[in-house]
């Protein structure tokens, strides 16, 4: 799942910059029953950047250079590249003259945010045990336009609770599909909730 930034050389215009969020179905407040909750959907952290457009026969051969912004630098007319922290980031475009070696600087410079993405995923094991102690992580999970975000939990066995990371043991065998919603208020609108589920395998030991 890509961004795409399309970048003319000389006009330099940015014409189009989309991070695509991914959002979950939303529920009732407190609703963990009635609404089916989907499987999360993990947000690539990448973009792409194309500036074929860009190319001025008339000045002679050109070498464009990306910093990325975390300390990748890539070279080509369209890059990709995927970064490894939920972070705000910032783009240079560099454009190298190949026949006199005379860089321009910061021909364009563009603001990578994946901060302000609403953010649905969270980690738990695929088995365990009767008994055993499971770990639930929200892992990076955000409703950016929100306040007071609450992180719960329905285990599906009668167990509820609240909390970034939890844990849980299962008394029973069986087949559970955990629930995790974010709850949450304004200002600003704000879902009231949103929620995603992972099956889990509970075997005898």
């Amino acid at each position: 799942m890509f961004a795409s930034l399309l970048v003319p050389f000389r006009v330099l215009l940015l014409s189009s910059f989309c991070l695509l969020a991914v959002v979950a179905q939303a529920q009732q407040a407190g609703d963990t029953v009635s609404v089916e909750c989907p499987l999360p959907r993990v947000v690539d952290l990448c973009v792409e950047l194309d500036a074929t457009r860009s190319v001025d026969p008339l000045s002679g051969s050109l070498t464009y250079r990306w910093n990325m912004g975390d300390g990748t630098t890539l070279t080509g007319l369209t890059v990709s590249h995927c970064y490894k922290e939920r972070k705000r980031y910032t783009v240079q475009l560099d454009v190298v003259e190949e026949k006199t070696g005379e860089v321009r600087l910061a021909e364009k410079v563009l603001p990578v945010d994946f901060t302000q993405e609403t953010v649905l995923n969270f980690s738990a094991p695929d088995t365990v045990r009767v008994g055993q102690v499971l770990t639930c992580d929200a892992i990076d999970s955000q409703l950016p336009l929100c306040e007071n975000v609450v992180v719960l939990w329905d285990f599906r066995d009668g167990h509820v609770t609240n909390g970034r990371r939890v844990q849980h043991a299962f008394r029973r065998p069986g087949r559970y599909a955990i629930r995790m919603s974010l709850r949450a208020n304004g200002p600003d609108p704000c879902p009231d909730s949103h929620c995603v589920s992972r099956p889990v395998v509970v075997v005898q030991p």
